[in-house]
């Protein structure tokens, strides 16, 4: 189980960031099972499961995918919208067309998700 960071102003994930318990990856939603930059995972938080979407991975990715510090995620509810209102770090602009290809395929509004962000890289 893969420790993750969350980086938006979510009370939960404010919270279990504050107390040093950061969240859990228990499922990563793909057929790989590895969490790649846009996929959506279930984490364990706070002794509850939520879902999220990785916004930043450590492991080495493909040309034109910046490489983060740490894995990031942005905590979501079923529908596919932010539980936070702003996202402290920059995120890449690649998740662009790969959230809304998703929004396509799913029918989830994930692009709700770019529209909190404040930076891009």
């Amino acid at each position: 189980m893969a420790r993750l960071r969350v980086v938006d102003n979510s009370d939960i994930g404010k919270r279990a960031m504050a107390e040093g318990k950061p969240p859990k990856c228990i499922h990563v939603y793909n057929k790989q099972s590895v969490g790649h930059i846009g996929d959506k995972v279930l984490v364990a938080i706070k002794g509850q499961k939520k879902k999220g979407i990785l916004v930043g991975c450590k492991q080495f990715q493909k040309p034109k995918i910046p490489k983060f510090d740490s894995n990031n995620l942005v905590l979501i509810d079923d529908n596919g919208t932010p539980l936070g209102t702003r996202i402290h770090v920059p995120i890449p602009t690649i998740l662009r067309t790969i959230l809304k290809e998703k929004t396509q395929a799913k029918g989830a509004d994930y692009t709700k998700l770019l529209g909190i962000a404040s930076k891009f890289v």
